[in-house]
């Protein structure tokens, strides 16, 4: 045994030190916004990129394991940053709650984080979960032992007072006092960001007290944004991130609200202000309720049981009937309005998609929000990657380590054949995978 011992431990270096890994060939989109590298190269060592340069200046190991990228845009891995993990689809929010609560930290959460990471979404913020759920499977993917993209969550929703049967990932607030409890809370529990909604329902006092004491705990806060009150309460508490472009069919923000944001974003010494606007679940209804096809799509079937496929699939069969999205015909129109009210006021948008709620699935909900953005709105494609790239790890303050394809950085990478700044929609199947230096997907 001693001797067996011995062996094990003059080998283990073998095993400490991973073969180098080089991608070589294709265009790089390394999330800085800057021109694409052709022909480029990147070293991955264990889990992190060593060097990032191109054929003509970068010498390869001779023992490296050569990727090739050859035809393919090559890009750090996508974030989400808005996406609901104990949900996936299903279109009736009281019997989900109740059906599969039990279910969510063993089945739910890891099945929806798996289908993000398959789809390339490498990061993601998940905003309002039941707090002990949402934080094992965090820890679960960190530690290696379930697949998932890197995870930040901020646990159950702050509000004025949650909604029948939702308790256990809404939490209400009577008092200054008690808000800055319930954010202790979350704090202790180690929550990565503080999910604030319905602030226009909360005093002034209870809203200034959330986003105080998150911020004394280093935590960024994310607010709601459907209503022109809730943006007015929470410019005027600190909020950092609002989510939504507005759940109203106002054609456009009011006045003083710009006014508002304005004031904010010239602000440079509080940084960005950050708007998460959430809008391809509102676009895209119509398309899908007349054009059902892709909701056949049976990427979203990964890991989960049978009986809750067929369940989510039951409820979501009749599109066109689904009371969730009945005033989003009158809503749509207001939406392109609305975010580029935003960009011409100097917000930094972030990319996130309200993924899981009805017919929008953690495989496709992405790709869809880049695409809208890109081909409906107008917006410069490399502007919505670094939105989902580079902006999401600034904000979440990891930007050091996470956003780009840049040597110290973690190997988070993804590639897709074709020229994804000609047609961002190549997203839809991404080719290659990689998280912290280990192969996910590689279907090229």
């Amino acid at each position: 045994m001693k001797f067996i011992i011995q062996l094990l431990l003059a080998l283990s270096p073998l095993f400490l030190f991973a073969q180098t890994k080089a991608l070589v060939g294709g265009t790089l989109i390394d999330g800085f916004g800057g021109k694409p590298i052709h022909n480029s190269v990147i070293l991955v060592e264990d889990d992190e990129i060593t060097h990032v340069g191109h054929q003509g200046n970068t010498d390869i190991p001779a023992d490296a394991e050569v990727i090739s990228t050859e035809g393919m845009s090559v890009l750090p891995g996508l974030w989400d940053m808005h996406v609901h993990l104990m949900i996936n689809g299903h279109s009736d929010y009281a019997h989900w709650d109740t059906a599969y609560i039990k279910r969510f930290a063993n089945v739910v959460i890891p099945a929806s984080a798996h289908q993000l990471l398959r789809a390339g979404i490498t990061s993601a913020r998940d905003l309002g979960a039941p707090l002990e759920a949402s934080l094992d499977v965090r820890d679960r993917i960190n530690r290696g032992e379930i697949p998932g993209p890197t995870m930040y969550m901020s646990g159950p929703f702050i509000q004025h007072e949650p909604y029948p049967g939702t308790e256990a990932f809404r939490w209400g607030v009577t008092g200054a006092s008690d808000a800055r409890q319930k954010v202790r809370r979350l704090a202790d529990a180690g929550v990565d960001c503080i999910k604030l909604i319905d602030q226009d329902q909360m005093t002034m006092e209870e809203v200034k007290a959330v986003v105080d004491e998150a911020h004394k705990h280093n935590l960024t806060v994310v607010g709601h944004s459907h209503r022109p009150e809730e943006i007015r309460r929470g410019l005027a508490a600190g909020v950092d991130n609002f989510e939504h472009t507005g759940l109203s069919s106002a054609p456009r923000y009011p006045d003083d609200v710009m006014a508002m944001i304005r004031e904010r974003t010239a602000q440079m010494n509080l940084g960005p202000l950050y708007w998460t606007p959430t809008v391809e679940g509102l676009y895209n209804y119509e398309y899908v309720r007349d054009n059902p096809e892709m909701l056949d799509n049976d990427c979203w079937h990964l890991d989960l049981p049978q009986d809750i496929i067929e369940d989510i699939e039951q409820s979501i069969l009749h599109p066109g009937r689904l009371p969730y999205f009945q005033l989003t015909p009158s809503r749509k129109p207001t939406l392109e309005t609305k975010v580029k009210q935003l960009i011409e006021a100097g917000v930094v948008l972030l990319v996130g998609t309200d993924s899981g709620i009805p017919m929008k699935f953690h495989c496709q909900s992405t790709w869809n929000e880049l695409d809208v953005w890109v081909n409906e709105f107008g917006i410069d494609a490399m502007y919505a990657i670094k939105s989902a790239t580079y902006w999401p790890a600034k904000m979440m303050g990891v930007d050091d380590t996470y956003g780009t394809i840049s040597e110290g950085k973690k190997a988070d990478i993804i590639a897709v054949k074709g020229d994804v700044l000609r047609w961002i929609n190549l997203l839809s199947d991404v080719d290659f995978v990689m998280k912290h230096g280990e192969i996910i997907v590689d279907e090229h």
